[in-house]
């Protein structure tokens, strides 16, 4: 399947980037291409993960990669990646802005 990050992941993205790279500018490059490649991975089979849970009619599921949460969904066989969060966030206000 065909995966397109949405301009809000990429946001969240480079956010998470530039913050390890105050740290590790190394360490943020490599980073980088661990997560997008987590985010590719998901389009070889995007069931194997769970929809979100008590939001299962949004369609939303989320994939673990290290303390992150990289949420998507699929339409039309292309799967779209909405957000990139640290899992200590909370997600529910950010996905589900109107309540």
């Amino acid at each position: 399947m065909t995966v397109v990050v949405t301009d809000a992941a990429w946001f969240d993205l480079l956010t998470i980037v530039r913050t390890i790279a105050l740290e590790s500018p190394r360490r943020a490059e490599s980073f980088l291409e661990e997560l997008y490649l987590s985010c590719e991975e998901i389009g070889g089979m995007p069931s194997a993960y769970p929809l979100l849970p008590e939001r299962a009619k949004a369609g939303i599921r989320r994939k673990v990669h290290g303390n992150y949460l990289i949420f998507f969904r699929v339409i039309e066989n292309v799967v779209q990646i909405l957000r990139i969060l640290h899992g200590a966030r909370d997600y529910d206000p950010i996905l589900f802005p109107e309540g």
